[in-house]
């Protein structure tokens, strides 16, 4: 059921953290933490569905991430493989559309084309959008949306004085997609670590000390109604 007083945000976005720190206070390797971490992921995309939630961006893999050890690199891209092989059934026999935003270019070929394949199938979908965010940074995001707009520049598309913010919007990667409303962090962080920069300019926080492997229903079920007891002003005077 939505939030008691039915104010359900239309896009969410999850800086699911709190992995590691889940594994490590088990005496669990880090890998275990990610195999949970999953598994929130599929119990959150349902809740998503269950609470009216349209849209939900999951940040699943950063473009710093790839810092991480080669072993724990390598680990994070199995989990992909098998949820892009195992779950994709399950999305589109629920409605879901799957689409990735980030650098495709540094992900492997066999994940490239199982991305590809997901996308293709759950492409007319309607009943939730989920975008899962992957070799991903906002700040690079921005810088590519430049690129882009000096090209149509040099190629005579475009003046620079037509240049405005929703020229800018229509070149990133989200450009399909509504800025989020609320944007969560678990683990109990208070920053939003180079992600949807643009897009979270009115964006509500909310900052919740759950890590990311026992995050589920009810933790979303709190910040939908924690955003739903909010005043969104927009830089406006409150009423």
């Amino acid at each position: 059921m939505a939030p008691a007083d039915g104010h359900v945000p239309r896009h969410v976005a999850i800086i699911m953290d709190g992995n590691g720190r889940w594994a490590r206070a088990r005496g669990l390797p880090r890998a275990a933490g990610h195999r949970q971490g999953a598994e929130a992921v599929k119990r959150t995309v349902r809740a998503a569905g269950d609470l009216g939630v349209r849209y939900l961006t999951l940040f699943g893999f950063s473009s710093e991430n790839w810092k991480r050890p080669e072993p724990e690199v390598n680990d994070l891209m199995g989990l992909l493989r098998h949820y892009l092989r195992a779950e994709i059934a399950e999305l589109h026999a629920n409605g879901v559309r799957l689409r990735v935003i980030g650098d495709r270019n540094r992900l492997a070929r066999d994940i490239r084309a199982l991305i590809e394949n997901a996308e293709a199938t759950t492409g007319a979908n309607e009943a939730l959008n989920l975008t899962v965010a992957l070799s991903y940074g906002g700040r690079q995001e921005i810088v590519g949306a430049v690129r882009r707009l000096a090209d149509d520049i040099r190629a005579g598309l475009i003046a620079p004085d037509q240049i405005d913010e929703a020229t800018l919007a229509g070149r990133l990667d989200t450009r399909d997609l509504p800025d989020p409303d609320l944007l969560i962090r678990t683990s109990g962080e208070q920053r939003i670590s180079n992600f949807m920069l643009w897009q979270s300019a009115y964006t509500e926080l909310h900052f919740t000390p759950t890590l990311w492997p026992d995050f589920g229903h009810a933790q979303l079920d709190e910040a939908l109604r924690d955003f739903g007891s909010r005043e969104r002003r927009f830089g406006a005077v409150a009423r």
